[in-house]
């Protein structure tokens, strides 16, 4: 039987987007264990901002960095659970930055520069997703 070369590039990449979702995992636990003293040192403006996001938000975020994180595992160790992993991960992303954008209202607080963000990720959730997907069809991951 023969092995299926995986192209370099894909390796690299899926270390790279393993690596940019660790930031994430890592801000996730940061923004978890914010305390109310942390908080009272923002600005008020900040601090209201803040207090538009219901703890669910929070489970979206966990959706979005812990499945982004768990996806790019799954890529490197060639699973197929990748895709789901992906597809977890940009649905919270979706939640996460719509509720940002349009219920939290964050552009009121940071201008246009709260928008930047969000496309990033959103960019990478679904560019991650295509790649797994394409991944598979290629049958480098199984």
């Amino acid at each position: 039987m023969t092995q299926l070369k995986i192209p370099f590039w894909f390796t690299l990449v899926a270390i790279v987007m393993l690596v940019w979702n660790f930031m994430g995992v890592v801000a996730f636990f940061i923004d978890l264990s914010i305390s109310a003293e942390d908080i009272a040192l923002l600005s008020l403006e900040e601090q209201e901002l803040y207090a538009r996001y219901p703890f669910w938000t929070k489970i979206a975020y966990g959706f979005a960095v812990l499945g982004g994180f768990a996806g790019c595992v799954a890529l490197l160790l060639k699973k197929h659970v990748a895709k789901v992993l992906f597809l977890l991960s940009l649905i919270g992303i979706v939640v996460q930055m719509t509720h940002s954008i349009f219920v939290a209202k964050a552009m009121n607080v940071h201008g246009s520069v709260a928008l930047i963000m969000p496309i990033i990720v959103m960019f990478f959730g679904i560019f991650l997703l295509l790649l797994a997907n394409h991944a598979i069809k290629k049958g480098w991951i199984k």
